[in-house]
């Protein structure tokens, strides 16, 4: 384990001595000032990180991430963060991103007895009822299950916070923050659209652009550049 604390402070010598010297009028200005453009409700996984999959710098994106990226509507932790990120920093777009191969998906499937993860995943209950009841339609098996309860989980978050106070009350002036609904792929490194909240978007799952969504017959778009 101490083996692996020195690595990551060898790697923070390597990035301050070639990153951060190369960039250093950019990491200047932002440790002066954030002005993030994306609030991002991710999941904890450690594969999961959210500068390294869309190419960002820091600076970029305010962030919350915790088990199965749920938004908890009882939870003061995430509504701080909300409140701040859209009240205080301006930001105009928020992105609730699921991944594949996610353990608090498979737990939530599976069920669990630890007390503390139980009643955390319990927030995305309707998520697995929905699933339930398109697998029984479609047959599907434990594997697209799981594809299909991660999407449904992303769209049962997004449900959630257009229902905080905050969100509603901002939306019944306006359109911002625009909420978008994201599925990485943690097998080959892409994003899928699930819910488009940018201008002209449905806001809803669009059709896939010529090839077949991996959780099951849900419909997804891959997304454009």
């Amino acid at each position: 384990m101490a083996g692996m604390i020195d690595s990551l402070l060898a790697g923070n010598d390597r990035f301050v001595a070639g990153e951060f010297a190369a960039n250093e009028d950019y990491y200047h200005s932002i440790a002066a000032k954030q002005t993030p453009k994306v609030l991002w409700i991710g999941c904890s996984d450690s594969r999961v990180s959210e500068h390294q999959m869309t190419g960002s710098k820091p600076g970029t994106m305010f962030v919350h991430r915790n088990i199965a990226n749920i938004v908890a509507f009882n939870d003061v932790n995430i509504s701080a963060i909300l409140e701040y990120g859209v009240v205080h920093l301006g930001i105009e777009d928020i992105i609730v991103c699921g991944h594949t191969r996610c353990g608090g998906i498979a737990a939530i499937e599976n069920g669990v007895k630890e007390n503390y993860i139980a009643d955390w995943l319990c927030i995305a209950t309707g998520a697995k009822e929905a699933t339930d009841r398109i697998a029984k339609e479609r047959k599907l098996t434990r594997e697209q299950k799981l594809a299909v309860l991660t999407e449904e989980n992303v769209k049962l978050q997004i449900k959630h916070l257009n229902n905080l106070a905050l969100i509603r009350n901002m939306h019944a002036k306006g359109a911002l923050p625009r909420i978008h609904g994201w599925l990485y792929r943690v097998e080959d490194g892409s994003i899928d659209v699930l819910v488009d909240g940018r201008p002209g978007g449905s806001g809803q799952p669009r059709s896939p652009k010529g090839r077949a969504s991996k959780a099951g017959k849900s419909k997804t778009a891959r997304r454009r550049g």
